[in-house]
């Protein structure tokens, strides 16, 4: 059988070429220390590494909203507490209040702090953050928490108490807001009763029965308070939990990652080697074969 000299080199470049190609696929690989440059170097080991970026994309979305629920409970907090101590203070008021040996001018005076103390929990409640959005009105949160009505001077709230869930995990959710729905019952009955301490006329006697009762209706509202601070700091802590979980899946993942598409220069160089001596044979053979002619074998 002949072999036509067009078509043996044409055979011989074909093997120069494949072998050329995967020394340098070999270099770009030592190179970059990556085991896998495109896909085709080993789909399956392709896919593999597609799921954990699509795993460490998700979990760089779960601990971003994570950071911002926590600067939102956190200013949740903050704002919850001042109220909680504008409320002992007025407590500590309504209790010197109830006492049968004050003057009229002694309870004015008790009424004007209360006045003081009721516009400073006011303010806490219709605070707004750096967007503008009232943080107690659920989620209409366009609209202050706490109204008064200027006619009246009957307080009502002026949200909704929906809440608003963040992602943290996959179908995990945490609510970032709370609302104060129950805080405008507390401030009419301590606004009858900054009215009626208003009064110079005004005997202790008189207004026992009322400041008894403001007393229990503030405790309620303190109580109530107290429950949603504790409710923003256990939440606090699901959430820490939530990203040091995800950070340690993310550590774990990026292990994997590494183990996936790190190239093994060991075996690299064996191959590298291997076919450097082929494309030398190869090339030296051709070489050869391609000098001979009719007249050697006469």
């Amino acid at each position: 059988m002949r072999i036509a000299s067009t078509q043996y080199h044409s055979a011989m470049n074909a093997v120069l070429q494949d072998n050329n190609a995967k020394l340098a696929e070999l270099g770009q690989q030592m190179s970059s220390g990556n085991r896998l440059n495109v896909p085709s170097d080993d789909p399956i080991a392709s896919v593999r590494l597609l799921r954990l970026e699509r795993e460490e994309a998700a979990i760089g979305q779960y601990l971003s909203n994570i950071t911002a629920l926590s600067t939102r409970l956190s200013l949740n907090e903050a704002h919850l507490d001042s109220i909680s101590n504008d409320m002992m203070q007025m407590r500590d008021l309504l209790v010197w209040a109830a006492d049968g040996s004050n003057t009229a001018a002694d309870l004015q005076a008790m009424g004007s702090s209360l006045k003081s103390l009721r516009d400073s929990l006011v303010f806490s409640a219709n605070v707004r953050d750096q967007e503008g959005r009232y943080l107690f009105s659920g989620t209409a949160n366009g609209h202050a928490a706490i109204k008064r009505d200027v006619t009246t001077a009957v307080y009502s709230f002026g949200g909704n108490e929906d809440t608003i869930p963040v992602v943290v995990g996959h179908g995990v959710s945490q609510v970032s807001n709370t609302t104060l729905a129950q805080l405008p019952d507390m401030l009419n009955q301590l606004e009858a009763l900054i009215v009626k301490l208003d009064d110079p006329a005004l005997t202790a006697a008189a207004v026992g029965d009322d400041v008894r009762k403001t007393l229990g209706v503030l405790d309620s509202a303190h109580q109530m308070i107290g429950s949603k601070i504790a409710q923003q700091g256990g939440a606090q802590n699901i959430i820490k939990m939530m990203a040091d979980n995800h950070s340690n899946v993310s550590l774990a993942n990026q292990k994997n990652a590494t183990d996936i598409g790190r190239l093994d220069y060991a075996e690299a160089f064996i191959k590298m080697n291997a076919y450097t001596l082929a494309l030398q044979a190869s090339q030296k053979a051709y070489g050869k074969v391609s000098q001979l002619t009719l007249f050697n074998v006469i």
